[in-house]
């Protein structure tokens, strides 16, 4: 597994720009929406103390005065990270627990998730799609913009209105964690359970730890709010790796989640 993460670029040096990483710090330490993801930390974080943070979890160089070129991302950190991942998925397969799993990142990790609902769902788990088709508006850089939530094979997503596709391949990038609010409404006026565990990235992930629920979570150099999470007690595991890589180099990352939960099908 090693050796893929490395090859397929999951991790080691990564296409994340070091200056987007470092952008998203000086916004995570303002409290900027965009890099907070939904989270509202519980202290102060200065630019410095998150940079020292993503050195310690993710394995980004630690020097501020790198300001260029790839980042980095620590494979043996990958792999811990996954095996605590795999860990969660056990525990909420062995209670056959209620699961939410959603993705701001549908074109890349859908699939990912999609084989984790797929097996979850034949431990005897609940995949929960509560507010199916229900409109978000939701902030952009181009201005507020109208979303609808979906799901494809258990997972949720936003995508533009009207556009509907079997796969992820029209779904929308978002950090937002108004979809999840969203679902969770739509939970709550269905009389439904809450979910045992989320599974996410983005403000799914976020959003979930922001409102105490238990989460896991994928998470790339660039964003530090689901690091700060964890390190915050609010989110029990996240993975760090390259979040926009081909949708098939994920699914050893399946299989092998799968594999180290004793859920494989």
């Amino acid at each position: 597994m090693r050796a893929h993460l490395l090859a397929a670029r999951l991790a080691g040096p990564v296409a994340t720009p070091r200056e987007k990483s470092l952008r998203s710090y000086r916004l995570f330490a303002a409290r900027d929406p965009r890099g907070t993801l939904g989270l509202t930390p519980a202290r102060e974080w200065g630019e410095a103390d998150v940079l020292a943070l993503m050195a310690r979890r993710c394995g980004v160089p630690a020097d501020p005065a790198r300001t260029g070129g790839p980042d980095v991302i620590d494979p043996g950190r990958t792999l811990d990270a996954l095996d605590a991942f795999a860990e969660r998925l056990s525990a909420v397969a062995a209670r056959r627990g209620a699961v939410l799993l959603g993705t701001g990142h549908p074109r890349p990790l859908l699939g990912f998730y999609a084989g984790l609902a797929d097996a979850l769902s034949a431990a005897g788990c609940i995949v929960l799609t509560p507010a199916q088709g229900r409109c978000v508006d939701i902030t952009t850089r181009f201005g507020v913009r109208l979303r609808q939530l979906d799901y494809v094979r258990g997972v949720a997503m936003v995508r533009e209105p009207g556009a509907r596709s079997i796969s992820g391949e029209t779904g929308a990038h978002t950090h937002s964690p108004l979809p999840l609010r969203v679902a969770l409404e739509g939970l709550a006026e269905l009389g439904g359970p809450l979910p045992d565990l989320v599974i996410g990235d983005h403000g799914w992930a976020c959003g979930a730890g922001q409102l105490g629920l238990e989460v896991i979570a994928l998470a790339d150099a660039d964003d530090p709010a689901p690091f700060v999470g964890e390190a915050e007690g609010r989110i029990a595991a996240v993975v760090p790796l390259d979040d926009a890589v081909r949708s098939r180099y994920y699914r050893p990352l399946t299989r092998y989640v799968l594999n180290r939960a004793c859920l494989s099908q």
